[in-house]
């Protein structure tokens, strides 16, 4: 037997256990097949990207994740008392749901505001920054090394010489191409820095395919930030992919005040002990809210929910089914990637034919090219279906959001794609107030007016078959991107 043919066995032989592996791992059956074609018919480049992207580790880290979670349960118990909380009974469903499986605990009186572009959000971060004396927390997908993030950088420096604390986790893979020294220069500077499942070759291989996709800031423990944006300079100037040279980067995050910031908090050390293996329970990073200190904050009633692999259940789409199935006037929705999951593509189906007014809007132009096509067929059918889509028009839509018959509405970092809903490591902070709700709902008919309607274009309603074939091709991919 000469060489090539020995190899040529070897990987064979290599291919089939692989595909033995993913069927043995009972995941969703469009998943596993997707994998076991990959594998299969794509020689060598398949089987790697099954080692870095298909391996399975969820349930390793689950018994881990609970007694962690026990942990953190306590020491927050003890730090939190709240007097006349009252849950709405229409969505008293819904908060259970989130303190049952995810123990994200309601809170009330926050006071939140939106902010809806990089210049609003970086002045009003770097402003509370400036303002910081005990603590500063970053759970961030993306830290740039560019002129932003070395501004950020920098007051983050300040503050730590200043006798300040501050913790930084990011995301290994999403900050692949930040060379190290722009971290360590904030070591040097007393700034705890780590990354979020650090992946080197061969050994971590398998941790590639599971995120940190947070964008979690919490100052103080009084004032905390949750929703799409990473630091970056593009989230200021715009994007510079195809279709979005120089217009604008459009997203949303919250700033909150009050008591809810707890579970912002809470969310954080979860991930600074799952990095750093060191947890921190004491009272200072749970302070008394501000309506204690004398202050005057707001009266929204909010949970911030996380989900990820270690989780049994998927806490976030979960909330989303049940929001979107037990809507009765509307479902506003904004997100820059809709590849759902059967459950989500259902549901939307089953709340337009009942008569309720389904809007989705999704950038015209996306930042992935085989995203932006697998997504397709998936705009289409749910068009037919009856739900209203537009296509946002000036920039990137980078928003992640949902609002709901102006008294349920959720912002965070949970894209509608199978990354964020499975595999990756999220988080959002669902608002149980009407004056959120209407707050929302108007920014999303705001970008809603800057849209062209899906039906409105026939090429994308009614596309050449060449075109439909690809758009199925790429959707056969759409479990694994």
């Amino acid at each position: 037997m000469d060489v090539m043919k020995l190899i040529f066995l070897i990987y064979q032989v290599t291919a089939i256990l692989a595909v033995i592996h993913v069927v043995m791992d009972n995941r969703q059956p469009a998943k596993t097949v997707a994998w076991a074609l990959i594998i299969y018919f794509v020689p060598i480049a398949g089987l790697v990207a099954y080692l870095f992207f298909g391996v399975n580790t969820r349930r390793e880290r689950m018994v881990e994740q609970r007694s962690l979670d026990q942990l953190t349960r306590r020491s927050m118990l003890r730090f939190v008392e709240q007097r006349n909380l009252e849950l709405p009974d229409g969505y008293k469903s819904l908060i259970d749901l989130f303190v049952n499986q995810n123990f994200s605990l309601p809170f009330n009186t926050n006071k939140v505001d939106f902010l809806t572009d990089g210049y609003q959000f970086f002045c009003s971060l770097l402003h509370d920054i400036a303002k910081a004396s005990r603590h500063i927390h970053i759970d961030i997908y993306i830290f740039e090394d560019d002129a932003l993030g070395r501004l950020v950088a920098d007051a983050l420096i300040d503050r730590a010489r200043r006798g300040v604390e501050v913790r930084i986790v990011y995301d290994d893979v999403g900050c692949w191409s930040v060379k190290n020294g722009f971290f360590e220069r904030m070591r040097e500077a007393g700034i705890e820095v780590v990354p979020f499942l650090p992946v080197r070759f061969p050994q971590f291989t398998s941790k590639a395919n599971y995120r940190n996709h947070r964008k979690l800031i919490v100052i103080d423990g009084l004032t905390g930030y949750i929703g799409g944006m990473n630091i970056a300079l593009r989230y200021v100037k715009g994007g510079k992919k195809r279709g979005m040279e120089s217009n604008r980067w459009r997203d949303t995050m919250a700033r909150i005040e009050g008591e809810g910031v707890y579970t912002l908090q809470r969310l954080f050390l979860i991930d600074w002990y799952f990095v750093d293996r060191t947890l921190l329970s004491d009272r200072k990073y749970y302070p008394a809210p501000l309506t204690q200190q004398g202050g005057a904050v707001g009266g929204s009633l909010m949970q911030a929910v996380s989900s990820g692999p270690a989780s049994p259940y998927p806490e976030i789409m979960q909330g989303y089914v049940q929001l979107i199935l037990g809507a009765r006037r509307y479902v506003y929705i904004e997100t820059p990637y809709f590849i759902p999951t059967g459950v989500i593509l259902f549901a939307l189906k089953t709340a337009a034919s009942k008569g309720v007014d389904v809007r989705l809007l999704v950038p015209r132009h996306g930042d992935t090219w085989l995203t932006q096509w697998a997504s397709r067929s998936y705009l289409r059918e749910a068009a037919e279906a009856g739900v209203r889509v537009s296509l946002y028009e000036p920039g990137f839509l980078h928003s992640k959001m949902m609002v709901c018959d102006d008294a349920v509405s959720t912002c965070g970092s949970t894209n509608i794609d199978f990354r964020s809903l499975e595999n990756n490591f999220e988080a959002n902070a669902f608002f149980y107030d009407e004056q959120v709700a209407r707050r929302l709902r108007e920014i999303f008919i705001a970008d809603e007016r800057e849209s062209v309607l899906l039906k409105a274009l026939p090429h994308r309603m009614h596309p050449r078959f060449v075109v439909r074939l690809w758009e199925s091709l790429t959707r056969l991919f759409s479990p694994l991107l």
